[in-house]
């Protein structure tokens, strides 16, 4: 069931169309992802859906109730936005119960509301203290718990964690995955993240131009990307360019075979291989499979604790990645020649 319908909206800024006819629905009780670069539009989506933009087309509907002209006070969301906005001269449990004394609940029911909102983001006994006494990780939670203590109908959630170093931002990001699980919260999440919106979601949504590009869940998006822009901005790939050739691909003077259905023979296309699904060996110890393999040279490594990235240069010119686990040791230098070996499932014609 969905919780929250976007069918048909287009906004435009002047000449720019910051949104593009965007339809898709968010299902109840699932967190999804807004994906994109600066400018994609994943920002101003969200704010269609919270009431702070009207859209010029289009319509909005939360739980089946069309919302599109209504004010945000009676949209019954939750939001927490990017740089918190709490109320500076407000002690915490003053933040947090502010939006319940808008919606008239007051007193002790007030209280004993926020005061199980800050328990369930861990901030018990932190009623008195004011937003400049706490850590950034602490004031994110100030904001969460002010947007769940109103027990919204959707929380939207608008790149909280970006402000976070990195290591406070991998333990938000389990705590945040925590409460929305624990609450059953239908969640919106802006997000330009990869990593995070692999780590977070149910559902993604890839946008780029205004458009959506692609969406589902994380592993089918990853796994199977559509088009060289999903592919490249949710993980990294490397891309074959070549011409279709009885059932393969003819990449240069190699043949790359894929599983599913290629175009006609003559046809351009472009194949995604992840940097991850790629076996280095040395030369010599390849035996072949009837996967693919090429040739190539190494010419940086980079070693990053759990994992060493290898750029190589392959035939005709091609610049292809290799990531390897550091598992056993093994490690091959600048100059070394190697094969590289995958196979036809990992192979992914795209559509552009």
């Amino acid at each position: 069931m969905s919780a929250v319908d976007i069918a048909g909206v287009a906004k435009t800024y002047g000449p720019v169309a910051v949104l593009d006819h965007v339809s898709i629905d968010f299902e109840a009780g699932r967190f999804t992802s807004l994906l994109g670069p600066s400018g994609s539009g994943k920002t101003t989506l969200l704010r269609i859906v919270a009431g702070f933009v009207i859209p010029d087309l289009g319509t909005v509907r939360i739980r089946g109730e069309d919302v599109t002209a209504m004010p945000v006070w009676k949209r019954d969301i939750g939001i927490v936005f990017q740089s918190y906005a709490l109320f500076p001269h407000m002690s915490v449990m003053g933040n947090v119960v502010f939006g319940l004394n808008r919606r008239g609940i007051r007193g002790a029911e007030a209280r004993r509301r926020a005061a199980e909102a800050l328990e369930t983001v861990r901030l018990t006994g932190f009623d008195d203290r004011r937003p400049k006494q706490l850590s950034g990780g602490q004031q994110q939670r100030v904001a969460l718990a002010r947007a769940i203590v109103t027990r919204p109908k959707v929380l939207l959630l608008d790149e909280p964690l970006s402000a976070l170093d990195r290591r406070l931002r991998q333990e938000m990001q389990v705590e945040l995955l925590r409460i929305q699980r624990e609450s059953g919260l239908t969640t919106i999440f802006v997000t330009h993240d990869q990593e995070e919106a692999l780590t977070l979601s149910d559902r993604i949504a890839i946008l780029d131009k205004g458009r959506i590009i692609q969406q589902g869940e994380p592993s089918a998006i990853y796994e199977r990307p559509r088009t060289r822009f999903a592919a490249s901005f949710l993980g990294d790939a490397n891309f074959l360019s070549g011409t279709v050739v009885r059932g393969a691909v003819r990449v240069g003077n190699v043949t790359v075979r894929c599983d599913g259905a290629l175009p006609a023979d003559g046809t351009t296309v472009t194949l995604a291989v992840r940097p991850e699904r790629m076996a280095m060996v040395a030369l010599g110890d390849g035996h072949g499979d009837g996967g693919n393999a090429v040739m190539g040279v190494v010419h940086t490594v980079t070693y990053a604790g759990a994992v060493t990235t290898y750029r190589l240069d392959g035939p005709g010119g091609l610049a292809l990645r290799v990531f390897v686990q550091n598992r056993d040791g093994t490690r091959f230098a600048p100059g070394s020649e190697v094969r590289l070996q995958w196979s036809p499932a990992d192979t992914v014609c795209l559509e552009d």
